[in-house]
């Protein structure tokens, strides 16, 4: 008796649930600019964190409640394996924390909901490769017959999922960065307001190079050029992500074309050039280049043959943080996090010679979010 109230509260706390999720996600999201972030964040006083926080109050669950219906409603039954059911929960639990929390309406209930949103954050670190495992479930079930074509509504699908996730994360990271007592010089919340291009290029370069040294015991050299005391307001992490996605591709490209040569495998080439709309690094490779029926698959989810680093029995705490290397997501998602602030990335490839990465990154920084 006690078992079937329970099960009943359950099923109806869902269905209320449910209602209040749909209804959110019927609402207007509403985006930000990189500019707008900048201005706004750069005097952090109580009054401006109070009204972040009000705004964060309204906006997160309407995006939340979005990428919760969604993951529900996915084709192939992809809704129905166990690593997605895993995420729409932590998107389910973010939810809920959120619309319980009552009105903030002075510094206390801010800190309060700082603190929370931090939570919720951390909840959702392992949500990549937790969706790469879903999608590497629905594969086995689906068999060898699979036609990559036919998926591409789950391809659309990740990519709204994705473009979502770096928003919501940029908007909580933000906040709660401007929290910080002593933030680094010229940062304002995640913004570097005078980032250098070159320098981030630098250390990504040399963590790209770190990772085929362990891989392959040696790692071709890395050239820099352009102008080294260039600055342009950024997110420094976002772009750190990016080139060091790229670096590790081409080191790799060039190690395998050149592991059994005797001649001195050529250098990765970066090139940083500052225009007056847009900021573009170019990353170029002598690694052999894709064959053009291969440039497609290259920015889908479906395709990659590497090993996600979750497997099938793996029970993965929030806490614990996964590799980026691994699952094959680092070009999709890397076009992801350019177009989110108004730039892209494109390949180029000569297949027999080497690629050409360029990635285009708005200088203006003006663009609003892109909303899924």
């Amino acid at each position: 008796m006690v078992v079937m109230a329970a099960k009943k509260a359950c099923e109806t706390l869902s269905k209320s649930m449910l209602v209040e999720v749909q209804r959110w996600g019927c609402m207007k999201q509403t985006g930000v600019s990189l500019r707008y972030m900048m201005e706004f964040g750069s005097t952090p006083t109580e009054r401006n964190l109070l009204i972040s926080a009000q705004f964060l109050h309204k906006e997160l669950p309407i995006r939340i409640a979005r990428r919760a219906i969604e993951l529900g409603t996915l084709p192939y039954g992809l809704s129905e394996k166990p690593a997605v059911l895993k995420v729409r929960d932590w998107y389910l639990d973010s939810f809920r924390d959120m619309v319980s929390f009552p009105e903030i309406k002075g510094t206390n209930d801010e800190k309060e909901f700082t603190q929370m949103i931090k939570a919720i954050k951390v909840r959702h670190n392992n949500v990549v490769p937790m969706m790469a495992l879903g999608v590497q479930q629905l594969k086995k079930g689906l068999g060898p017959k699979i036609v990559y074509e036919d998926l591409d509504e789950i391809h659309q699908f990740l990519d709204r999922f994705y473009m979502s996730r770096i928003g919501i994360r940029m908007l909580i990271g933000q906040h709660v960065e401007l929290h910080n007592p002593n933030p680094p010089p010229h940062c304002v919340g995640y913004i570097h307001t005078k980032m250098s291009p070159f320098e981030v290029a630098k250390n990504a370069s040399e963590d790209a190079r770190a990772i085929c040294l362990q891989e392959y015991g040696s790692a071709p050299a890395v050239n820099i050029y352009g102008d080294t005391n260039f600055t342009f307001p950024y997110v420094p992490t976002h772009l750190q992500l990016m080139v060091f996605e790229l670096v590790k591709n081409s080191l790799r490209a060039v190690q395998e074309r050149y592991m059994d040569s005797d001649n001195v495998p050529p250098p990765v080439r970066i090139i940083v050039a500052d225009g007056i709309e847009d900021v573009t690094i170019k990353v170029s490779d002598e690694g052999g280049g894709i064959a053009r029926s291969g440039l497609p698959k290259i920015f889908t989810y479906l395709y990659s043959t590497a090993k996600n680093p979750l497997d099938e029995d793996c029970d993965l705490g929030p806490g614990e943080a996964v590799t980026m290397a691994g699952y094959g997501y680092g070009l999709p998602i890397s076009r992801l996090y350019a177009r989110y602030f108004g730039g892209d990335l494109q390949i180029i490839s000569m297949e027999g010679y080497g690629t050409d990465a360029y990635l285009h990154l708005s200088r203006l920084g003006d663009s609003q979010e892109p909303l899924p």
